[in-house]
């Protein structure tokens, strides 16, 4: 919708700064603020609702596939990285470190560490957790019977970020990290291929976000890892967003933290291990892909609220009758299931004009918001606001007027609609703006050029090099401040040559500007 006519709610709008957009979103929709340390944020209840709907449906698949939660400590002392060279080099410059246990006063009116209270050892705030999981899981595994040994733990981890974004990279985020150990490498590398294909789905069918899966090349590997895997989606200004990661680190961290098992034969074997994660980065990922101008759009599964009811109230002797009317229509939807669970309705009777709250609700990215007048009770009517369908084409707000009995009979499918219209419009967006015509760098460096309005990715062949001749690619590539992405699983085999090095193509990657 680009009529003239429209005044959107937000302050900016996404073709003018992305960015400020970005920001204004989250400020609108009431999702997070500031928190007085530089990278931490305080999450609202509406962006801490959605993240609890996020873990809760995780949840869900991570323990079908049989993984146990658990859970391991904030504090992990500095010996445990120092085992694991690589590993460490990975995460030290982003580490927060605890020195003492004790304050005392400066003598001024201040606090400075007490220089009695030192601790023998330092103690790193969990950055991730492979070195602590990794001791435990040499103490628990002793036999090929422990084996698989599936764990996951809903934590927050700390990793001291110079330049931040509010749920895109912060100092300290949520987040789930499964850890796994097995007998051989085919079963690790099935469960690291399960835990990418769990997150593709849930990106895809929860939060209607497109995305590209596939292995990533070996520079962009976690530290340590043998494999990385990533799920990739597009952002309305072009870039890409890593959405979740699934490594396999083949016998690197069994080596250093020591876990081992006795197999059939009485031999200590060396385990194989796999990590995996998702972060209250996909909200950031659901703001960039379904925000518009009037703030968040959120998909229907992870929404706190799917219908909002504002009944019009006017502090008269019709109140009561329209508060009744609303209650009963509220626990008529609440009875409904939608993707297999109840629908998600609120009464909001706060005071204040129905038109003020609307907006609230509308910048909030509530699926259906419903608004009854008391001429609406009396004949029984609803007037019904879907998300995505929010303006006409003369610049009025698009209410749809339908009989009470007509809404319940279509409400749950038309909450399911919604989300397969967010789902269709993001694929399409993302589809129009992945170019496969390149052949040269020059090519490469016009479709980035610095004056062209949101650039998407570049689908290229490429050679897969590796050492120097990978690190020269790079240094290419930084320079026009692009990375790859991924290799998409199950891409067809390209033909000709690879831009970077000349040779026969061997595979296809993206190639995109990141967040």
């Amino acid at each position: 919708m680009t009529s003239t006519k429209i005044k959107h709610a937000l302050p900016v709008k996404r073709a003018e700064d992305f960015a400020q957009w970005y920001q204004a979103v989250i400020a609108e929709a009431e999702l997070a603020e500031e928190s007085g340390v530089r990278g931490c944020m305080v999450i609202k209840p509406w962006g801490y609702g959605i993240w609890e709907r996020i873990q809760k449906l995780m949840d869900e698949r991570i323990k079908a596939a049989g993984v146990d939660n658990c859970y391991f400590p904030l504090f992990i002392p500095l010996s445990f990285f120092a085992r694991e060279a690589e590993h460490v080099e990975g995460f030290a410059k982003e580490m927060a470190v605890v020195t003492h246990h004790r304050l005392i006063s400066d003598g001024e009116g201040g606090l400075i560490p007490d220089p009695e209270a030192k601790l023998e050892e330092p103690l790193v705030v969990r950055p991730t957790s492979e070195t602590v999981i990794g001791a435990a899981m040499a103490r628990w595994i002793q036999s090929w019977r422990d084996l698989p040994m599936l764990t996951n733990q809903w934590a927050n981890v700390v990793r001291w970020e110079m330049r931040t974004r509010m749920f895109l990279r912060t100092s300290e985020f949520l987040w789930q990290e499964g850890h796994t150990a097995h007998g051989d490498e085919a079963d690790a590398m099935t469960e690291t291929l399960r835990a990418l294909e769990m997150y593709r789905s849930f990106a895809e069918d929860v939060l209607a976000m497109p995305v590209v899966a596939g292995p990533k090349p070996e520079n962009e590997r976690f530290p340590g890892a043998v494999e990385t895997f990533s799920i990739e989606a597009m952002m309305q200004d072009g870039k890409a967003l890593q959405a979740g990661t699934s490594h396999y680190l083949g016998t690197t961290f069994a080596q250093a933290a020591g876990i081992r098992y006795q197999d059939r034969e009485g031999q200590q074997v060396l385990c194989h291990t796999t990590s995996w994660g998702v972060s209250t980065r996909l909200i950031g990922g659901v703001i960039m892909t379904h925000g518009d101008d009037d703030g968040l759009r959120t998909p229907p599964q992870v929404a706190p609220h799917q219908i909002v009811i504002l009944p019009m109230l006017r502090d008269n002797d019709g109140d009561d009758a329209l508060l009744a009317y609303c209650e009963a229509l509220r626990s008529a939807l609440s009875a409904q299931t939608v993707y297999g669970e109840r629908v998600r309705v609120l009464l909001d009777k706060r005071p204040g004009k129905a038109t003020a709250k609307r907006w609230a609700w509308v910048k909030k990215g509530v699926p259906l918001v419903l608004e009854i007048g008391g001429r609406d009770a009396e004949n029984g009517q609803v007037s019904v606001l879907r998300r995505d369908r929010l303006w006409r084409e003369d610049g009025k707000v698009d209410f749809a007027a339908m009989p009470q009995d007509q809404f319940l009979a279509t409400a749950a499918a038309e909450i399911e609609a919604y989300g397969e219209a967010l789902h269709k419009e993001a694929s399409a967006w993302r589809d129009a703006r992945i170019e496969r015509g390149i052949s040269d760098l020059a090519g490469l460096s016009a479709y980035f050029a610095e004056d062209k309005a949101m650039p998407g990715w570049v689908e290229l062949g490429w050679s897969r090099p590796t050492g120097a001749a990978l690190d020269a690619v790079v240094e290419q590539l930084k320079a026009l401040k692009l990375t790859i992405r991924n290799t998409p699983l199950h891409a067809p085999a390209p033909g000709g040559t690879c831009v970077f090095t000349g040779l026969p193509a061997v595979e296809t990657i993206l190639v995109a500007r990141s967040y």
